[in-house]
């Protein structure tokens, strides 16, 4: 399975209900995204499923991707990827599947650690992400859940130089 790992773009720092979950993409973040979106796009992913936090701004930053992949379906919506979640969660609801290409969108710390678990195999381990940068797995069966191999790193500024 290929694993594509999009954390949310830049967001706003409080949302108008002062909740959380309703924090919205600033302009700049949804610029980004839109031109992020067409260099996945370029990449020709072939998504099988969408996975997104279920807080605003994941869905927001996932919305041009999908668009720009052409993407056929809907999003589907992962309690596995809000912020505090274990990523052995998200990897367990990966592995139930037979997707063969999967985008995920979430937040920090959580795309962190499964950065971090996903490279090592431990726990303990967490490789911060950049808001709205990509990182992309192949993840082999006989690895076991928790490792994989990095196929790319890529940093918003070097995507939107893409």
């Amino acid at each position: 399975m290929l694993l594509y790992i999009l954390r949310h773009a830049e967001a706003e720092d409080l949302s108008p209900s002062g909740l959380d979950a309703d924090r919205a993409l600033t302009d700049a973040g949804a610029k980004r995204m839109k031109a992020i979106a067409r260099v996945i796009a370029k990449m020709e992913p072939g998504f099988d499923a969408v996975l997104v936090s279920p807080l605003l701004r994941a869905r927001q930053t996932a919305e041009p991707v999908l668009a720009a992949c052409r993407f056929k379906g809907e999003p589907l919506v992962s309690e596995a990827l809000l912020p505090g979640s274990d990523p052995k969660n998200l990897l367990e609801e990966l592995a139930e599947s037979e997707w063969k290409s999967v985008l995920v969108v979430g937040h920090e710390p959580h795309m962190g650690r499964l950065v971090g678990r996903l490279v090592s195999g431990r726990r303990d381990v967490e490789v911060p992400m950049k808001k709205a940068a990509l990182a992309i797995f192949e993840i082999h069966p006989h690895l076991g859940e928790s490792r994989a191999e990095l196929k790319a790193y890529l940093p918003p500024r070097l995507l939107e130089r893409l």
